[in-house]
C-alpha cells in the first residue's frame, strides 16, 4: 500500500508525446521502430514521454505487450543518455484491481509515473464518489505516482468537473492531470486550486499556448509524434515573452491538429509513413485512412511539417 506520498522528481514542464505503436508486418510488437521514435522523440527536445496513451493502442496490446513497449522505450532512453526523461505509461481500465495491476506491471518495467484514465464502461452505476474512490484506491496501492486523465471521447462521454479532478488530486500520490476536454477554463481553475507542483497539461496541440497563458504547465499531445519541435518552440516563445510569434505557430499547429483529431491515431501513424517513412498499419480492426482522407492528411499537414523542418 501507499498511504504516504511516493518520492519522486516533479514533472518538469514543457511537451509530452503520447507515443503512437508500432507493428511488423506479422503483427508483433516492431521493438526496432519503437526505440528510433523515442530516441527521434527525446532528441527534439520534449520534456517525456507517454505510452500506451491514446495515441499508443493500449487496448490492443496485452498485459505482456504493455510491459515489453516500457521496457523498450525506457531501455532506448536510457542508452541514448536520455535516462533522466519521463516516462509516464497509461494503465486505466475497467476496475480497480486490473488498474493497480497493470500500475505495478508499470513500475517494474520502467516507468516513472502512469496514467488513468476513469472507469466509464458501467457509467450508469459509476457516481462521482465512486469514481474519486477508484482513483484513491489506484493511488492508494501504485508504487509510482498517479496523473489523472480526462477523456470525454474515450470514457462514453464522462467529463470530469474541474471540482471532481481537485478532490482526486488531494490524494497525495496523485501528481497531475490531462486534460484532453480542450477545457481551458477548467485547466485555470485546476491550477489556481490545485496544490504546488502538480502537473496540469492540455491533451491536444491545438491549445498549448492557450493553457500556457491560463497556467497549464505545458501538453501532452499527439500531433506530437509528427512535430515535436514545433510544439517545443511555442512553450519556448511563450517563456520568453514573444507572444506574436508564438501566436502565429499556434496558428499553424493548430490547423494541422484539426486534421488529425478528424482522423485520430491512425492519421498520426499514416502522416508519419507518409512523411518520415516509418509508422506501418494499427492492429485490426483499425486501418489506415486512404482516398480523399489521406489527401486531406497530406495536404493539412504540408505547412506544418515545413515548419517543423526549419526548426532542425
Amino acid at each position: 500500500m501507499t498511504d504516504s506520498p511516493v518520492h519522486s522528481n516533479p514533472l518538469p514542464d514543457g511537451v509530452y508525446v503520447p507515443t503512437v505503436a508500432f507493428f511488423k508486418d506479422n503483427d508483433d510488437i516492431d521493438l526496432e521502430a519503437t526505440q528510433r521514435h523515442a530516441i527521434h522523440l527525446a532528441e527534439a527536445g520534449v520534456a517525456g514521454l507517454v505510452i500506451h496513451g491514446s495515441n499508443g493502442e493500449a487496448v490492443h496490446l496485452s498485459r505482456e505487450e504493455r510491459s515489453l513497449v516500457i521496457k523498450t522505450t525506457r531501455a532506448a532512453l536510457d542508452q541514448s543518455d536520455h535516462h533522466l526523461m519521463p516516462l509516464i505509461a497509461g494503465c486505466g481500465a475497467q476496475s480497480t484491481r486490473e488498474t493497480i495491476q497493470l500500475c505495478r506491471d508499470a513500475a517494474v518495467a520502467g516507468a516513472n509515473y502512469v496514467i488513468i484514465l476513469p472507469p466509464a464502461y458501467y457509467g450508469g452505476l459509476l457516481n462521482t464518489s465512486k469514481i474519486v474512490q477508484h482513483f484513491y484506491d489506484v493511488a492508494g496501492s501504485s508504487p509510482i505516482p498517479v496523473m489523472i486523465y480526462n477523456y470525454p471521447g474515450a470514457c462514453s462521454g464522462l467529463d470530469l468537473s474541474s471540482d471532481t479532478i481537485l478532490e482526486i488530486a488531494k490524494h497525495p500520490n496523485v501528481h497531475g492531470v490531462k486534460l484532453t476536454c480542450g477545457n481551458t477554463g477548467k485547466l485555470a481553475r485546476i491550477v489556481d486550486g490545485a496544490r504546488l507542483g502538480f502537473f496540469v497539461a492540455g491533451g491536444s496541440a491545438d491549445f498549448i499556448l492557450q493553457g500556457l497563458v491560463v497556467g497549464g504547465h505545458g501538453t501532452i499531445a499527439g500531433t506530437a509524434n509528427l512535430i515535436p519541435r514545433a510544439c517545443v518552440r511555442i512553450c519556448e516563445l511563450f517563456h520568453a515573452g514573444e507572444l506574436a510569434e508564438a501566436r502565429r505557430l499556434q496558428a499553424i499547429v493548430a490547423k494541422a491538429d484539426w486534421v488529425a483529431i478528424q482522423t485520430g491515431f491512425a492519421g498520426v501513424k499514416a502522416a508519419l509513413q507518409h512523411f518520415k517513412g516509418y509508422g506501418g498499419e494499427p492492429r485490426k480492426p483499425c486501418g489506415l485512412p486512404s482516398g480523399e482522407q489521406m489527401e486531406m492528411i497530406t495536404k493539412g499537414f504540408e505547412e506544418v511539417m515545413a515548419l517543423e523542418q526549419s526548426l532542425v
